[in-house]
């Protein structure tokens, strides 16, 4: 495109470990000179979305890029399964890890993210607030995370009403939405592991004691919140991380939300189009591959260097 639109804005969307993604079309379109006015984020893409608004999506990618399951195993913070398996502590120490700024209000690029109120199944935006909640309440999967409560709500993942938030988007005054969808083309589940998988059962078959200790630390934790750790508990557990011929608890429930989003978003986009729409060739990224994240990065930047044409470049190259 030769004319640059008035305000760009920028619609990232849910999709679990998938959300990598999201770091390399925000590198593609700096590296092509395609200035961003405004950004929304639904789940990762709140999480992503806060990096870049905020100044700090570099050193996001450079932690990504080296995640592996030893250190994925460390966010993992079980509670006695109320309203969640996960408490999200450790999650919320990680976002403040990687945002400059405390409340998304004082953003260098405007900002918002998406959740969903549980209560009345209505889409909440946050406008302001301080940068951890407004993220931890918009990747917070139901059963999975707890929610997080916010004065009269109990807020969920975005996903559940709004998995790609163009329409935020244009309330910012974007007269011109990129959007980024994620999990196009994953509706199928897919049995067999990724390549890239550093096989998280080998630390405990084999010899790996380092990955082994912090497994038995966790099943500790939670053995303390349940009053008890008996040996078929720890059974149970440690089958989660290994490789089953059926899918575990985790990935049921990461899967049947993965249909939910993909039918959601196909839904929205008929009513609500983005100007221009990436789909990056995700599908066979596990939701929960997060230690992934170099293979997600660049198939991100591929997928916008292809639409390159039809995005708005900054010709002053600032």
């Amino acid at each position: 495109m030769n004319s640059r639109p008035e305000k760009i804005g920028l619609a990232l969307g849910s999709g679990a470990a998938r959300g990598w993604a999201h770091i390399g079309v925000i590198r593609a379109l700096r590296a092509h000179n395609v200035r961003i006015d405004c950004i929304a984020g639904t789940s990762i893409g709140a999480l992503v979305g806060a990096a870049y608004a905020g100044g700090d999506i570099d050193n996001l990618y450079n932690f990504v890029k080296q995640l592996d399951w030893k250190q994925l195993i460390n966010f993992w913070d079980p509670v006695f399964p109320k309203t969640g398996l996960i408490d999200g502590k450790k999650v919320a120490d990680f976002i403040r890890d990687h945002s400059k700024k405390e409340r998304i209000e004082d953003m260098p690029v405007p900002f918002r993210t998406v959740s969903t109120n549980i209560l009345t199944g209505r889409e909440h935006v946050f406008t302001d607030g301080d940068v951890i909640s407004v993220v931890r309440a918009s990747l917070s999967i139901p059963g999975m995370f707890t929610p997080m409560k916010h004065g009269d709500m109990v807020l969920v993942d975005g996903a559940l009403v709004n998995p790609l938030p163009i329409n935020v988007v244009r309330d910012m005054g974007a007269d011109f939405v990129i959007a980024v969808d994620i999990n196009f083309g994953t509706e199928a589940f897919h049995s067999e592991r990724l390549k890239c998988r550093d096989e998280p059962d080998a630390g405990i078959v084999h010899e790996d004691l380092k990955f082994e200790t912090a497994w038995e630390q966790k099943l500790a934790e939670l053995g303390k919140n349940l009053a008890i750790l008996e040996f078929n508990t720890k059974k149970q557990l440690d089958q989660w991380v290994r490789k089953e011929s059926i899918p575990n608890i985790f990935e049921i429930l990461m899967q049947s939300y993965n249909v939910l989003e993909v039918q959601i978003t196909e839904t929205r986009l008929k009513t609500d189009p983005a100007d221009v729409l990436i789909r990056p060739k995700l599908a066979h990224i596990g939701l929960l591959d997060f230690n992934c994240a170099e293979e997600s990065i660049e198939e991100g930047y591929r997928s916008t260097v292809e639409l390159i044409e039809k995005l708005p470049v900054d010709s002053s190259g600032s």
